[in-house]
C-alpha cells in the first residue's frame, strides 16, 4: 500500500511509526506505545534521552547569537568544547576542526590528511587505504574508503579506487590462524598494500579501532594497533581513527583507541559528541599536523557552512559536561561488563549465537547457520533484521548490522549500544526480549 508520509525515507512505501517523546532510556510514539532504547538512536543518544542542561544551554546560547561564519568569528561556545575535547583525547591532539556530523568528519580527515603531505613537501601522497568490513560515512569520498559492499555497488561509477585491506576480525580470521599465534598477519598487509601501492603515494590509513555496525563490536589484540603504528611510522602514512561511533565513552574509555596504549595522528568523532542533541561532528588533529601547517602555508583550506555553529558548539559543550560530571564513561566500562555477562549467560550456549563481544556499552551478537563452522545464514533468511523487528514489536530497540559481517556479502548480527544510564532492570528486560528473538527467529 502507497505510504501517505512525504519524506523520501530508506523504506519508500513503508509506513514509520510517529515519535511523540523521549526519557532517558525510553521512547514513546504518539500511539502510546513505550520502547526501550537499547540502540540509542545509532549508538548517538550516548547520555540519554530529555537531558535539561543541555536543553537549557542551547536555549541560552541561542538567546545570544545563533550563527556567526566560523571562518569570520569563533565563540566561546566552540571555544570551550574544542577545549574539553582536547582534555578527554590522546595527549597528542593538538586542535580540533568541527563540522556536522560522521560523514564529514571523515571526509575532513581525508582532505587533512591530503593537505598535510602536501604541507610537507610529498605532493603524490593522496591515497587512503581502510579495510573491508569497515562504515567510513555516506558521502561519496566516505564511501570509496568505506568497505561495506551493499552500501558501495550502486554508487561505484563515482568512487574512488582506494586500497582496502582484511578487517581484523579474531572470530573470522581471513588466514585461519589463532589469537595466541598469530603475530598480527593482518597488520602486516597494511604493509604489503603500502609497499604495492608505492610507499610515495600513500596518504593514510583509517580505521575504526572497535567496529560498528557493519560488523558490530569486533575488538582488535592490543598487539594489532601497535603494529599499525610501527608500520605507518615507517612509511609516513598518517594513522587515522574513525571513532564516530566510539568517542567520547561508547567502549568505557574516553575514546576507543586508548584501549591499545597508541595515539594516532587524526580522529573523528560525532555521534555521542552532540548525544543526538546537536548534529556535530570533529576532527582531532595532532601537533605533528598542525606542525606541518604551520611550518608551511598556515592555512587549513577546508570549511562548511555550518562547522562550528555556536548553538550546536553550546550543545555540544553541555553534553560533555554531562557526561565528564556524571561520570558516564566509568559507567559505560562497568554496565557493559554486566550487559555482556547477562548476554553470554542467556545466549552463549544457542547453537545459533557465534559470538558475544563488546567493550562498555558497544556490543554484538553474530549469528550463524553451523556453530562449528561458522557457516553464516542464507541471506534470504534476513536473521539479523528478522531478530530486530520482533524486538521492536515488544517494544525493545536495536540495531541490525547490515548482512556482510561475515565474508562482505553474508553474515547476520545485532548490535546494543543503549545510552549510558542505562540500569540494571533494564538490561535484564533487554536480554530477556532479545533472547526470545533469537529463539524465535533462528530455527
Amino acid at each position: 500500500m502507497k505510504n501517505s508520509q512525504k519524506v523520501f525515507t530508506g523504506s519508500v512505501d513503508k509506513e514509520y511509526p510517529t515519535v511523540d517523546r523521549a526519557e532517558g532510556v525510553y521512547v514513546w510514539d504518539t500511539n502510546g506505545k513505550k520502547y526501550l532504547d537499547c540502540a540509542a538512536g545509532v549508538a548517538v543518544v550516548n547520555i540519554g534521552h530529555g537531558v535539561r542542561e543541555v536543553r537549557d544551554a542551547i536555549y541560552e546560547q541561542s538567546k545570544r547569537v545563533s550563527y556567526v561564519y566560523g571562518s569570520t568569528f569563533t565563540s566561546e561556545a566552540r571555544e570551550r568544547l574544542a577545549e574539553q575535547i582536547i582534555s578527554l583525547a590522546p595527549r597528542n591532539m593538538e586542535k580540533v576542526f568541527f563540522c556536522s556530523g560522521g560523514s564529514e568528519a571523515l571526509e575532513s580527515v581525508i582532505k587533512i590528511a591530503r593537505q598535510y603531505h602536501l604541507e610537507s613537501g610529498k605532493p603524490k601522497k593522496f591515497k587512503v587505504i581502510s579495510r573491508w568490513q569497515s562504515y567510513h560515512g555516506n558521502t561519496v569520498a566516505t564511501l570509496s574508503i568505506g568497505g561495506r559492499p551493499s552500501w558501495r555497488e550502486k554508487y561505484d561509477p563515482y568512487m574512488s579506487d582506494m586500497p582496502h585491506i582484511a578487517q581484523c576480525n579474531c572470530y573470522r580470521c581471513p588466514y585461519r590462524l589463532s589469537r595466541e599465534s598469530c603475530e598480527y598477519v593482518c597488520a602486516d598487509e597494511l604493509e604489503r598494500v603500502i609497499k604495492y601501492e608505492g610507499a610515495d603515494t600513500v596518504s593514510a590509513f583509517v580505521l575504526e579501532p572497535i567496529t560498528g555496525t557493519t560488523a558490530p563490536a569486533i575488538v582488535p589484540p592490543a598487539g594489532y594497533m601497535a603494529k599499525l603504528r610501527e608500520i605507518c611510522d615507517r612509511h609516513d602514512v598518517l594513522l587515522c581513527m574513525d571513532e564516530v561511533i566510539t568517542g567520547l565513552g561508547r567502549t568505557g574509555k574516553n575514546f576507543a583507541v586508548d584501549h591499545f596504549g597508541v595515539e594516532p595522528d587524526l580522529i573523528a568523532a560525532a555521534k555521542g559528541l552532540g548525544g543526538g542533541y546537536v548534529p556535530i561532528g570533529a576532527v582531532l588533529a595532532s601537533s605533528k599536523v598542525v606542525d606541518a601547517f604551520r611550518k608551511g602555508s598556515g592555512n587549513l583550506m577546508h570549511s562548511f557552512t555550518y562547522a562550528g555553529n555556536p548553538v550546536v558548539c553550546a550543545g555540544g559543550s553541555a553534553v560533555i559536561q554531562y557526561l565528564t560530571d556524571n561520570r558516564l564513561v566509568e559507567a559505560s566500562a562497568v554496565k557493559g561488563e554486566f550487559f555482556l555477562k547477562l548476554l553470554r549467560e542467556e545466549l552463549d550456549d544457542h547453537p545459533n549465537v557465534g559470538e558475544i563481544r563488546g567493550k562498555g556499552l558497544l556490543l554484538g551478537l553474530e549469528y550463524v547457520l553451523d556453530r562449528k563452522t561458522k557457516t553464516p545464514f542464507p541471506a534470504d533468511r534476513q536473521i539479523s533484521s528478522r531478530i530486530a523487528g520482533y524486538c521492536f514489536e515488544k517494544g525493545l530497540l536495536v540495531v541490525f548490522a547490515v548482512p556482510g559481517c561475515a565474508d562482505g556479502i553474508l553474515g547476520d548480527a545485532t548490535q546494543i549500544s543503549p545510552p549510558f544510564t542505562i540500569e540494571e532492570a533494564d538490561m535484564r528486560k533487554a536480554v530477556e526480549i532479545l533472547g526470545d528473538a533469537v529463539r524465535t527467529i533462528c530455527i
